[in-house]
């Protein structure tokens, strides 16, 4: 007898049939021989539905009032489940984070996970319980909730599976696991049946919703078996997600995808003086907002320029940041674009192959697509090109790296990005 710790979205049990059938997957699973512990979402849309409540009560809510109010929508889809497998004759009990002890750091809204108290989630097993899991939260080590963003459940399922031990981490999704690319784009794209961390975190992290990229840095750093499945073809094995030395690698690029939710940030007239970079990203990193793409450049006027890429979510924050750093930014320009998307190709066998970059800016000239900005890691190589051009620079891609297939993707639902 294993531990397998299972992760349902929140479609999968957007109604009362849905959660049953979610219910009959558990039991299933139970009946194997195994332990079960589930972490779910909340119902549908829910989340969406609770902020914009807040969002009618006022246009600034406090973040820990938020998070108050965000972690009420997974209590509501555990306990209907514990109640749907209890209706199925099986034992089962339903958790919140903070009766899990999933203990975070204390930051509102996306918070990091630093412990997991198993103790209750043992005893529980040993009674014979499934164990149905609040996802998306936890709490600090003086009991305040806090949520972990967006897709957080998928961190709370992995994490779990690391602290139990776990056989493996089974993340269900609405379609039958991970796609070199959207399938709303490119109908015949292949689904990859086994690809590695490295790969999956950086698709994850450039746009690719199938999984939190917290959730594949986990799994990465516990060495976690996990595997994207189906919510709707129980019986279909999906999508292995392994180390990288585990794996034959017979294509240099996995996948293709497209981040539209980026916005561009131009400092120009910048002093030429050692410490400005550090000082401007230090005070960005100080309010937890995440930089990417960046580019420096020296102006004719012995003046610097900064071009770099945030979130569209922390825009507003990132440029309040900026214009209170006054001893550097006086006398700088700033301004933003908005118009752009983030392209990228990844894939572990692009190391020590050489011509691929070649290879993906002539497919993307050729299609008379102009490339803003470029960067470059070991596995990827991203662009930034104009938002109405990301879906036929994704097509281009797909076709010159061979990601395509005679067969059409069958999917059910809201579909990832991959």
């Amino acid at each position: 007898m294993g531990i397998i710790v299972q992760k349902f979205g929140g479609t999968s049990v957007a109604d009362p049939q849905k959660i049953h059938n979610v219910a009959n997957a558990v039991i299933k699973e139970k009946e194997n021989g195994n332990d079960v512990v589930v972490v779910v979402s909340a119902m549908g849309h829910t989340t969406d539905h609770l902020i914009k409540l807040a969002k009618e009560v006022t246009n600034t809510p406090d973040s820990r009032e938020m998070d108050m109010l965000l972690s009420t929508g997974e209590q509501v889809s555990i306990a209907l489940l514990a109640m749907a497998i209890q209706a199925h004759g099986h034992k089962a009990v339903s958790m919140n984070g903070q009766q899990v002890g999933i203990v975070t750091e204390c930051i509102h809204s996306k918070a990091r996970i630093v412990d997991i108290k198993t103790e209750k989630l043992q005893k529980k097993l040993q009674e014979g319980n499934i164990i149905v899991v609040a996802g998306f939260q936890g709490v600090t080590p003086d009991g305040e909730i806090t949520t972990l963003g967006r897709g957080g459940s998928d961190t709370s399922a992995v994490a779990i599976a690391a602290a139990l031990k776990a056989d493996r981490c089974d993340i269900y999704t609405d379609v039958e696991g991970v796609y070199a690319t959207d399938p709303r784009i490119v109908p015949n794209i292949q689904k990859t049946d086994v690809i590695s961390y490295e790969e999956m975190l950086e698709l994850a992290s450039l746009g690719a919703n199938v999984l939190h990229p917290r959730s594949v840095e986990t799994a990465k750093q516990f060495n976690v078996p996990l595997r994207v499945r189906s919510s709707f073809k129980l019986d279909n094995l999906g999508t292995l997600i392994i180390g990288v030395e585990n794996m034959e690698i017979y294509k240099p690029v996995a996948g293709v995808a497209a981040d539209s939710s980026q916005v561009r940030i131009l400092l120009s007239n910048l002093p030429d003086i050692p410490g400005t970079a550090a000082k401007l990203f230090g005070a960005l990193a100080k309010n937890n907002i995440s930089v990417d793409m960046i580019i420096q450049s020296l102006a004719n006027n012995g003046t610097n320029s900064i071009a770099f890429t945030v979130s569209e979510d922390d825009l507003e924050d990132a440029i309040a940041t900026l214009e209170a750093e006054k001893e550097i930014t006086q006398s700088a320009q700033i301004s933003t674009d908005k118009d752009i998307a983030k392209v990228s190709i990844v894939g572990a066998g692009m190391v020590d192959r050489p011509g691929i970059a070649a290879d993906m800016f002539r497919s993307l000239a050729d299609k008379g697509i102009n490339i803003k900005m470029i960067s470059t890691s070991e596995i990827k190589i991203s662009c930034l090109v104009d938002k109405d051009k990301a879906n036929d620079s994704i097509k281009a891609l797909c076709k010159e790296f061979g990601l395509e297939t005679t067969e059409m993707a069958v999917v059910k639902g809201d579909l990832p990005n991959v």
